[in-house]
């Protein structure tokens, strides 16, 4: 069904995944949960407020603040339950991710101008046997990725609009991150930026 490359052991990319009406479609789904669930911009551990604006599809969404990163049922602001998850989003990961176990969470990164991420692991699930599925939306991002290490090399790819990876195996607690976005290069989201959905089992099975 998809074409995919091989980056890393474990890491695999399927450019163009998502045609541009499957696209429009998901990014008219992710407005209708920000109406709900309005992104923000979380405070990390250290009391500092993240760049990448955020929200989540799903029983369970990450969230960060002086206590610490989490999963949480319900938004932090509204205390109502996340939106649910978009059917389009599960037939996706049976077909990229994984057929037998459903995704719980979805969260939304909402990047706009300088928006960044550092580099970091996604360890806060309780099974990391399970992949993490990100698709993208919009402006192309410079993504970063490396090793298990913050000491191990990196490397650098464009993720354009429609573009899905996997990290999976080896490459599933690999250090990763965006270094920035490229402004104009893409006209799907009004007023520009870039929407990036990460799938995953938080909770076990």
């Amino acid at each position: 069904m998809f074409r995919s490359i091989n980056v890393l052991p474990g890491f695999d990319l399927w450019p163009g995944a998502l045609d541009p009406e499957a696209q429009a479609d998901l990014l008219r789904l992710v407005q209708a949960a920000f109406e709900a669930a309005p992104p923000a911009c979380y405070e990390t551990a250290y009391g500092k407020a993240m760049s990448v604006a955020m929200s989540s599809f799903g029983s369970l969404g990450w969230t960060s603040d002086k206590a610490g990163y989490r999963y949480a049922d319900r938004h932090p602001g509204t205390g109502q339950p996340w939106p649910a998850m978009p059917q389009a989003l599960l037939d996706l990961w049976a077909a990229l991710a994984d057929p037998e176990t459903p995704p719980d969470s979805a969260l939304i990164n909402l990047y706009r101008g300088d928006a960044r991420m550092g580099l970091h692991q996604d360890r806060d699930e309780a099974d990391p046997r399970f992949p993490v599925l990100s698709i993208s939306l919009g402006d192309t991002a410079v993504f970063r990725i490396g090793g298990t290490s913050r000491k191990d090399p990196t490397r650098s790819l464009k993720l354009s609009s429609g573009d899905v990876c996997r990290l999976s195996g080896p490459a599933r607690l690999a250090f990763h991150g965006v270094d920035r976005i490229l402004p104009g290069s893409s006209g799907l989201i009004p007023g520009g930026g870039r929407i990036n959905i990460t799938l995953r089992r938080a909770a076990s099975a």
